[in-house]
């Protein structure tokens, strides 16, 4: 069937921020399915609120619109644009609901709206699960035994028909939000109350409990006539009970019979044809219990997917691409396969190798929290990585999960029977250091049967893991066993690292790399082809092997290697992909061959055809130094994927690599804190008074000498990993205990904290020569709270033009002094008129895609160009440009998913995403901000009040402003006295600890619609803290900053004023730079 010429126009909706169970892999399949229809002719129109992705550049859709991703924006847009269809299927959960919602609003009638790719009807009986049950009931497939509740009541009663433990299950939720495991009454009736809440319909479901069964997925596509395709099979190697995007995963499924696949196979075909799907792709899940076989149906999307990402790049079947060109009216035997370029897409691929996924942890970043992995998604991102076998491909992905492993770890010495009960009691609850325990285990004599006991994990998984292990003890207790070159070739086989033998020897790296070359043992790299090498492969997608046949085919060409930023994580994320795929797109445009490095399945730069080559490798010294040799690019760019790529800049220098750009001494002058005191000096610019520690002897020195509070920070890390504000020497000592862990070998920075200070981010781009600011960003929140968390705002709100133009002059002299060949991200505190420097990081920083966006300039491409030769006069880059309208970036939370955890922000970052909102006016902006992050701001109501003592006099202004926007103010005692004391008047509400009803009593009861609540410090009190989660869990607007606070006033002032328009990124563009941007 050729493609529909009756629609013309079509609005995608993306995904929003980045979020945990929702991360990148809709970036790079909203911005694969922009790219194919726009191949087809069709006018692209996007609403998606998040600056980072590539998917919100310009270039990407015609008409882009970074607005909060709601019904009412989405209403407006299509009352703006009437677009003939809408395709909801791309944007992840977010974009299916809002679709539902603004078909149930009539808007899609009432403007002659079509849904392509999924109707209503459809996503609704996929989605509810009681639909989906009595679907599969139809069809003769079982799912687990359940009942749904809109209500505790019902809740109670359904409980009486299953028996304990008891999966609860909200609706219309992603990554299992507010589910769980419930064990007794008490734990089903705490998650029922908090998945009713989370749930978009109100309701929740309670299964029957297939925990320990075995988990898999496929994935499937079909199309208009009925020609269905299976792309991939996943198995979980984690049971059931661990969420799939929580679960190291395996494609191809490895434990299945023939039988049970071909079975489970029809089952997802029959799924697809009664749920409705007719076209695109859609994931299907199962369980199997390993002691009989039995089957049972756990849930489809009827979308792409988290997963959907992964079988894309395990298989180079570009799913999100196919599932666009369906939608528009094509057959599966019509659109060709880009990388053999003479299958069709309606041939199934077929892999000859082994694809691991491993999931990547922050559970460091939130103490409170136990680690324990649920139904319910914790992970922040993934690493993913391709050999020949199982054991290749684990030993790959954990050295690119980047947390310091490179194998199994060992038991401490003098294990004894205490430390194994505690083992094995760790090893009953699956946590993200599972994977290290059961190597542990097998390591203190555990049996693949008493783990499988233990664990629930298959046998055929814990063999593999026990094989390696006992690898690992050969090479360890037999002197010069890795002398034998068959030895050390059958090591590397198994995906050993030259670092994890080294270890294993007692010797170092360069030992085992010179022995590998006495003996001629390197890898060779193999295609992902999509045919198991049946056709030829057109399209350079490698990954390394130690086997004979070589498939690389190096060019003669002038190349660049860009090395990616590895797993998601907090700290470092999806901006940084961003600039790695401007660089790759420079590199195309001034005709160089660009090389990708990358371990993430999730983002646009491991797309297959981002890069003129993509090298699907972990990013370390040993298997980067093995893709320059083979490739002999002219240089590398390490600039831009965060701090991964720095890390390995000197140790690739000294082994030959040539960085291009910045050069990596000015990169170490920058880090290390006596170099770049010497430089401050001498430049006559300020910092905050600092010193270096090693020890906790050392640190009590310094901060004595400095005075307290200070902010202390292990150094060489990013994302603020283990900063803190310490008020007295005990939380120095406590600080000190637990640094040294973060990054051994490297002292701990030590700065006075700058108290009631405005923070100031600038990005700038130099040419070596000529250094222009990209843009000045005020931080709304006080200098204390990490710059990835705090919003800020461009241009500048509060900062006089002369503190401006003194930032501009420190930003080009810093710039010119470090010899900065691209991007520089300085960040400065304003305090009592005086100019700080508190940080220069002479590369990509995560506000680059934010500045680029709200400037109309892509600073990425053009620092690409400047470091590979060009000058900023010949790119048409000489001044900075000031817009007229006004960008805020928010940052967004993952605190819902972590129990017990604190919404206090602080030196260390927390938020895993961001939004942007434009406006004519900050007030504007900010309310955008607000409604991306899931915040609707209130026009009318109730503000509690309760604040610190040291901040009653800053929050005088701020309950004013809201008692002249006719707001009621309620507080504590304390806070309420100060207030009348001071002629506003406010209600008194009971402490938590007083008397009820108390002010949680009052949130939950919908009297409270805003809360402004601060603490001092670490330490937080009961009280705060238990406000602060009612607030969370009840869905209330809050503040935990005075500045937070007063952004939400005048953000709701201007809504009280007139309700915010749409208007889309070109349009503003245009006003800035006419018709076409400079340097694009």
């Amino acid at each position: 069937m050729p493609k529909r010429t009756d629609i013309k126009k079509i609005l995608i909706i993306g995904s929003g921020p980045i979020i945990i169970s929702q991360a990148c892999e809709f970036d790079y399949s909203g911005t694969q399915a922009c790219k194919a229809l726009r191949e087809e002719g069709y006018e692209i129109v996007l609403i998606n609120s998040n600056p980072a992705t590539i998917m919100t550049d310009p270039e990407t859709a015609h008409r882009t619109y970074v607005e909060p991703i709601t019904p009412e924006a989405v209403a407006k847009v299509i009352r703006r644009e009437r677009p003939d269809a809408l395709l909801p299927t791309l944007g992840g959960q977010t974009a299916l609901n809002v679709a539902v919602r603004v078909a149930e609003m009539g808007v899609l009638d009432q403007y002659g709206v079509e849904m392509i790719g999924a109707r209503v009807d459809v996503i609704k009986k996929a989605e509810d699960r009681e639909l989906f049950k009595e679907a599969m009931k139809k069809i003769g497939l079982r799912v687990p035994e359940s009942g749904i509740a809109r209500s505790i009541a019902e809740v109670e009663a359904i409980a009486q028909r299953i028996s304990y433990p008891i999966i609860v299950r909200p609706s219309f939720t992603l990554g299992g939000t507010g589910g769980g495991v419930a064990y007794n009454r008490e734990e089903l009736l705490k998650m029922a109350y908090r998945g009713l809440d989370a749930s978009f319909i109100h309701a929740v479901m309670l299964e029957e409990s297939v925990l320990g069964w075995k988990e898999f997925e496929l994935e499937v596509m079909r199309d208009y006539m009925d020609n269905v395709v299976i792309i991939c099979s996943i198995e979980n190697m984690d049971p059931m009970g661990v969420h799939t995007g929580d679960s190291i995963t395996v494609a191809p499924a490895q434990t299945l019979t023939d039988q049970e696949y071909q079975k489970m196979r029809d089952a997802s075909i029959a799924i697809l044809r009664e749920i409705g799907v007719e076209t695109g792709g859609s994931n299907v899940q199962f369980a199997i219990n390993p002691k009989n076989g039995e089957m049972v149906v756990i849930e489809m999307n009827p979308r792409v997917s988290r997963s959907s990402a992964l079988a894309s790049k395990a298989t180079g079947f570009p799913i999100a691409k196919i599932a666009a060109k369906l939608a528009i009216g094509y057959s599966l035997d019509e659109i060709a396969n880009d990388i053999t370029r003479e299958t069709r897409a309606s041939f199934e691929p077929t892999i000859d190798y082994c694809v691991v996924k491993v999931p990547r942890f922050t559970f460091e970043k939130f103490p409170r929290t136990e680690d324990l992995l649920t139904v319910s998604m914790k992970s922040v991102g993934e690493t993913m990585a391709i050999g020949r076998t199982f054991k290749e491909s684990l030993h790959k992905a954990i050295r690119s999960l980047e947390i310091g492993r490179y194998g199994f770890g060992d038991p401490p010495e003098g294990a004894d029977a205490e430390y194994m009960d505690e083992l094995k009691r760790k090893l009953r609850r699956p946590n993200s250091k599972q994977l290290f325990q059961i190597g542990e285990a097998f390591k203190l004599g555990l049996t693949v049967e008493e783990l499988n006991e233990l664990t629930a994990i298959d046998p055929w998984f814990l063999h593999h893991i026990e094989q390696l292990v006992r690898l690992e003890e050969a090479i360890r207790k037999e002197p010069g066993f890795l002398d034998d070159p068959d030895n050390l070739r059958f090591a590397k086989s198994w995906g050993f690292s030259d670092v994890h033998l080294a270890h294993l020897t007692g010797t170092q790296e360069e030992s085992i790399r010179e022995k590998r070359k006495q003996h001629g043992i390197r890898p060779v790299y193999k295609l992902v082809d999509t045919c198991a090498a049946e056709f030829e492969a057109y399209t350079p997608y490698y990954y390394s092997t130690y086997e004979e046949e070589d498939e690389s085919r190096p060019t003669e060409r002038s190349k660049v290697v860009i090395l990616g930023g590895g797993p998601n994580r907090i700290g470092q994320g999806i901006e940084f992909d961003y600039c790695c795929v401007h660089a790759s797109f420079a590199l195309r445009e001034d005709g160089h061959e660009s090389i990708m490095v990358n371990s993430n399945p999730e983002t646009v730069s491991t797309d297959y055809d981002t890069s003129d080559k993509l090298y699907f490798e972990p990013l370390t010294r040993e298997d980067v130094l093995h893709i320059i040799e083979t490739e002999k690019p002219d240089g590398m760019i390490v600039q831009f994927g965060g701090q991964t790529p720095l890390n390995l800049a000197v140790p690739l220098e000294k082994a030959g690599a040539k960085i291009i750009g910045t050069p990596p001494d000015a990169i170490d002058l920058a880090e290390d804190r006596k170099r770049f005191q010497l430089l401050i000096q001498e430049l006559q610019l300020k910092q905050p008074r600092n010193g270096t520690a090693f020890t906790i002897e050392e640190a009590s020195g310094v901060a004595e000498e400095i005075g307290y509070p200070v902010v202390v920070r292990p150094s060489y890390v990013l994302g603020g990993r283990a900063m803190e504000i310490v008020y007295d020497q005990s939380g120095l000592k406590e600080f000190m205990k637990m640094a040294v862990h973060v990054s051994p070998g490297h002292p701990i920075l030590i700065d006075n904290f700058l108290e009631d200070a405005v923070e100031v981010d600038v990005d700038a781009i130099s040419d070596g020569q000529m250094t222009v600011v990209g843009g000045i960003m005020e931080h709304i929140e006080a200098a204390g709270i990490h710059s990835g968390d705090s919003s800020c705002v461009l241009p500048p709100i509060s900062i006089a033009p002369d503190v401006q133009e003194e930032i501009r002059r420190q930003a080009k002299l810093l710039a010119k002094a470090l010899g900065v060949v691209g991007l520089m991200n300085i960040q400065f505190a304003i305090q009592k008129g005086e100019i700080y420097i508190l940080e220069v990081n002479p590369r990509a920083s995560r506000t680059i895609p934010f500045v680029s966006k709200a400037i109309g300039v892509p600073l990425a491409k053009l620092a690409t160009k400047v470091m590979m030769g060009k000058s900023l006069e010949e790119l048409g880059f000489t001044r900075e440009i000031e817009p007229a309208h006004i960008s805020v970036k928010e940052a967004v939370f993952p605190f819902s998913r972590f129990p017990g955890v604190d919404l206090l922000l602080g030196p260390e970052m927390k938020s895993t995403g961001e939004v942007m909102g434009i406006g004519s006016n900050f007030g504007e902006a900010f309310a955008k901000v607000q409604a991306a992050c899931g915040y609707d701001l209130p026009k009318k109501g109730t503000v509690f009040v309760s604040v610190h003592e040291r901040d009653k006099a800053a929050v005088l202004p701020v309950a004013r402003k809201f008692r002249e926007l006719g707001f009621d103010l309620v507080a504590t005692s304390g806070t309420a006295k100060f207030l009348r004391e001071n002629g506003l008047e406010a209600d008194l509400v009971h402490k938590v600890s007083d008397a009820r009803p108390h002010v949680i009593d009052y949130i939950k009861n919908g009297k409270i619609d805003m809360v402004i609540n601060t603490s001092l410090g670490k330490k937080t009190h009961s009280d705060s803290y238990e406000i602060r989660r009612t607030t969370l869990l009840y869905n209330v607007p809050y503040a935990t900053t005075i500045a937070g606070a007063k952004a939400i006033a005048e953000a709701v002032e201007q809504l009280q004023r007139s309700d915010w328009d749409v208007k889309t990124l070109q349009e503003y563009h245009q006003e800035l730079h006419g018709s076409v941007s400079p340097a694009r």
